[in-house]
């Protein structure tokens, strides 16, 4: 699997800076050189000595990408599991990733049993969630995985949600960080360039490796998305603050590079030749699923509509090549902390995969998103050059900040580098910190934070409606299969 790129120290850098520099101290003379940005005013802790001094070179890079590229050429297979379990040691299971398979349901329980004390009901529940934890058997003789019955599908109502884009209104999101004040894994954000690529007839180039450098050697990955943009935010990665960045970019081997200088205005462009756009969109969707018991009605949901937003997403103009692959986690005292399956194109598979799926367990309120989440990043079969790639992060807790593990803002910096954008869907439940952290998660990695609505915000079982107790403002409703349909077909509308 290839690995992201590391171009070559530039020895010309010196002069190229030099000359910028001189283009700018004489900006009262030189005719065009408006094109030239102006540092923006630095925060008082930072004023002092800011005139940018260029370095004779940039160092070697003193960091090394904590992902690998994205390269799966398909995804033309049956649906794979991996499971980690959560009782005993934790260790996985189906280390084989042998193909999933539906369980046979159960044979309904005599009347005369239907009624238990609650010990007795306590520990049935125990004994379905430890059945769980096992790969079920193959079904036996021809035909039988057909003649399987599936878990009873719920009827369920609709659910209407609504969507916020932080990056479209950064200024109310700051104020949003500013005002509120929960536990998170930090991420600085404040400051933020936009990269745009195009190729030489001006048109978007859509997933294009970047990688942005300073003078000292820190480093970030990222990857364009459909419309060729980028957001930077260099004091995510680079705590000395530097006042000038090395920005390549790279498709199809071919690299183009320029000089991002802190508190310029101006987009930085950059020109990339890497040939034509692929005929065909090639969509990576996976469903990240928060499976404890407080997201029975959600997790309803998702199985009922499951067939029509993959059929509206199939018939968007750019008939995209679709994938899913699902990722289902809980904590560590419950049957399984994560149960992954891999990406597919059969979505008869997925959807029994996913009917397969039910809510439990649970107990704490934060629950086991970053080990999810570095699953989710790291070892699904993500495709490579020219795939879009999205997460639907479905949950009601925050994660974990008391264990020590995967760490969610780690892996945002991955699933940038590996272009994975993730739509954050706030479940009832959701408290402010868990707010906090999927807007964070969405803002990152240039997803949206999506939530669900009620007809009383303080009352989930009020039914569908247009209240949230979120701390969001100008936002829009739709029913949330509708909405996922609508977010797919934003991010494939440039291609």
């Amino acid at each position: 699997m290839p690995a992201p790129f590391v171009p070559r120290p530039q020895r010309l850098l010196a002069a190229l800076l030099s000359v910028h520099l001189a283009l700018s101290a004489c900006a009262a003379q030189a005719p065009g050189s408006a094109l030239w940005p102006q540092p923006a005013e630095l925060p008082p802790d930072r004023a002092a000595g800011t005139a940018p001094v260029p370095p004779q070179d940039f160092a070697p890079l003193q960091v090394r990408p904590n992902f690998r590229a994205p390269s799966a050429a398909h995804c033309a297979r049956p649906p794979q599991m991996r499971e980690v379990l959560g009782r005993g040691d934790g260790q996985e299971v189906a280390a084989h990733r042998a193909p999933s398979r539906p369980r046979l349901a159960a044979a309904p329980a005599p009347a005369a049993a239907l009624s238990k004390t609650a010990p007795a009901a306590a520990a049935e529940s125990a004994l379905a969630d430890a059945v769980e934890a096992a790969p079920a058997a193959p079904p036996q003789g021809a035909g039988a995985t057909e003649a399987a019955a599936l878990p009873a599908r719920r009827a369920a109502g609709p659910v209407t949600a609504g969507v916020v884009d932080d990056n479209a209104d950064f200024a109310e999101y700051l104020a949003f960080r500013a005002r509120t004040q929960v536990a998170h894994r930090a991420l600085d954000i404040r400051e933020r360039y936009l990269l745009q690529v195009r190729d030489g007839q001006g048109r978007a180039v859509a997933d294009a490796e970047v990688l942005v450098r300073s003078p000292q050697g820190q480093a970030a990955w990222a990857r364009t998305d459909t419309a060729g943009k980028l957001w930077l935010h260099p004091d995510a990665f680079d705590a000395r603050h530097a006042h000038v960045y090395e920005v390549t970019a790279r498709r199809s081997g071919v690299e183009s590079r320029g000089y991002l200088q802190r508190g310029q205005k101006s987009a930085l462009e950059l020109r990339l030749d890497a040939g034509a756009p692929q005929a065909r969109a090639r969509l990576d969707l996976v469903f990240l699923v928060d499976a404890t018991g407080s997201m029975d009605d959600e997790i309803g949901k998702l199985k009922a509509s499951l067939r029509s937003i993959a059929d509206e997403v199939a018939g968007l103009p750019s008939r995209p090549d679709l994938c899913f692959a699902l990722v289902a986690y809980r904590d560590k005292g419950d049957a399984f902390v994560l149960r992954s399956h891999d990406f597919t194109n059969d979505l008869g598979a997925f959807q029994r995969v996913l009917d397969q799926l039910r809510a439990a367990g649970g107990g704490d309120y934060p629950e086991a998103m970053n080990e999810a989440l570095h699953e989710t990043v790291h070892s699904l079969a993500w495709r490579g050059d020219g795939a879009t790639r999205m997460v639907l992060l479905l949950a009601d807790a925050p994660p974990h900040l008391d264990q020590g593990g995967p760490q969610y803002d780690e892996d945002l910096k991955a699933a940038l580098g590996k272009g994975i954008k993730i739509f954050s869907v706030g479940a009832s439940g959701l408290d402010r910190q868990g707010e906090y952290i999927q807007r964070q998660i969405a803002q990152y990695t240039g997803g949206r934070f999506v939530f669900l609505t009620y007809a009383d915000a303080q009352r989930p079982a009020s039914g569908p409606g247009r209240e949230t107790v979120h701390d969001v403002r100008n936002y829009s409703v739709q029913t949330l299969d509708r909405l996922i349909v609508r977010l797919v077909r934003e991010e494939l509308g440039a291609l």
